[in-house]
C-alpha cells in the first residue's frame, strides 16, 4: 500500500548555530500522506527542523533522505519544487501584484524565463489559477491586488500557489501565528482538506496544541533540539504536555 512508504527519514541529524544546538542526534521516519505537526517551546528546534527537510543550506551532520533520494539529488530546482512546497508565516507574496500573479508563481520552476516574463504581462495557465483559487474559496478574487486582501485571504492564495506547484511534501513554517482564532481555524481546515485530497505530506509546526490535536494525525514534541515525544494525536496526554513545556527551575 502506498501509505506504507517512508517518504522521509531523518537518521541521527544535527544541527548547531553558533555553537549553540538547535537539533540534537534527531532521528525521524514520515510516511506518505501523513499530517504532522510539531509543537513545543519557542528556540525547540521546530523551525530548524522544517528548513532541513526543505533542503536549505543547513549544515548539519547526519543522514537524511527525502523519498529514497539524498539533498544532492535535488539540487535541480525543478526536481525539488515537484518534491517538497513551502508555506512560511509572512506567506512571501508579492503584494503589489494581481492574486492570479502569486499563484502562477507555483509554476515558475516549471517554466522558461520567457514564459515567466510573459505571464506578468499575460497570465499563462489562467484557467489552472481560477481552479486553484476556487478550491481555496477564493475564485472572485483572482484579479484583485494581493496587497488588499486579509491575511486569512492571503494565506489562501499561497495555498492555492501550492495546488499549482503540486508538491508531494508541504512543510508550513507557523502558517496561522499571524492569524485571529477564526481565521486560524478556517485556514488550517483548508489546509488540512486539501492535502487529504491530494495526498501530500504535510508537516507544520505550530504554537497551538489545541489546533494540533484537532487538525492532525501524528505530534512531534520538541524542546532544545532534542525530540521530547512522537505520537498519534489520539495518544497525547497532559502529561506529555507538561513535560514538554516545562519551565527550568531557576535560582535568584
Amino acid at each position: 500500500m502506498e501509505t506504507s512508504q517512508n517518504i522521509i527519514e531523518l537518521n541521527d541529524v544535527s544541527v548547531s548555530f553558533d555553537g549553540k544546538i538547535a537539533l540534537s542526534s534527531l532521528s525521524l521516519l514520515i510516511k506518505k500522506g501523513e499530517r504532522i505537526a510539531l509543537i513545543g517551546p519557542s528556540g525547540a528546534g521546530k523551525s530548524t527542523l522544517l528548513n532541513v527537510l526543505s533542503l536549505s543550506n543547513v549544515s548539519g551532520t547526519g543522514n537524511i533522505m527525502i523519498d529514497g533520494q539524498p539533498p544532492s539529488f535535488y539540487r535541480n530546482r525543478k526536481v525539488r519544487a515537484k518534491k517538497i512546497g513551502v508555506i512560511r508565516q509572512q506567506f512571501d507574496l508579492v503584494n503589489a501584484l494581481p492574486v492570479i500573479h502569486n499563484v502562477l508563481a507555483g509554476k515558475l520552476a516549471d517554466w522558461s524565463l520567457f514564459r515567466s516574463v510573459l505571464s506578468l504581462v499575460i497570465p499563462q495557465e489562467k484557467i489552472m489559477a481560477e481552479q486553484a483559487l476556487s478550491r481555496v474559496g477564493l475564485g472572485h478574487k483572482i484579479l484583485e491586488q494581493t496587497g488588499s486582501l486579509s491575511g486569512g485571504e492571503q494565506q489562501r492564495v499561497a495555498f492555492a500557489r501550492l495546488l499549482v506547484q503540486q508538491p508531494e511534501i508541504i512543510l508550513a513554517d507557523e502558517p496561522v501565528a499571524s492569524l485571529d482564532p477564526a481565521r486560524a481555524e478556517d485556514v488550517l481546515g483548508i489546509l488540512t482538506k486539501l492535502v487529504q485530497e491530494e495526498n501530500q505530506t504535510l508537516i507544520t509546526s505550530l504554537h497551538s496544541v489545541d489546533y494540533a490535536k484537532k487538525y492532525f494525525t501524528r505530534v512531534i514534541g520538541l524542546r532544545e533540539g532534542g525530540m521530547v515525544f512522537d505520537l498519534p494525536v489520539d495518544q497525547l496526554t497532559d502529561r506529555h504536555l507538561k513535560e514538554l513545556y516545562k519551565l527550568r527551575e531557576t535560582s535568584e
